[in-house]
């Protein structure tokens, strides 16, 4: 199931709004994430961001070629596809 998701959600459009910040807002998440673009995480610290936002098992994370990344993980007892993208937003599929 998880790795289904992973090949569909890494083919989203990324977005062409050239006011996108490079990193979002605490309060605020980006409406088109996840954005593509060059990302600066490395694998320990994306790890770290999608555990410190309640996901537990993270499992098969990957840096796709849209530079985001991809893992299987944990949360409310469902286990989700998970992104990450440079802006720092996290998305479940």
């Amino acid at each position: 199931m998880c790795a289904a998701g992973l090949s569909a959600h890494a083919q989203t459009t990324p977005s062409t709004d050239s006011e996108t910040p490079a990193i979002a807002t605490p309060d605020q998440k980006n409406p088109t994430a996840p954005v593509a673009g060059a990302n600066s995480f490395t694998e320990d610290q994306a790890r770290s961001r999608i555990e410190e936002a309640g996901y537990t098992n993270v499992a098969d994370l990957k840096l796709d070629a849209n530079g985001i990344w991809q893992a299987c993980a944990t949360k409310d007892s469902k286990q989700v596809t998970v992104s990450l993208d440079y802006q720092g937003n996290i998305v479940a599929q």
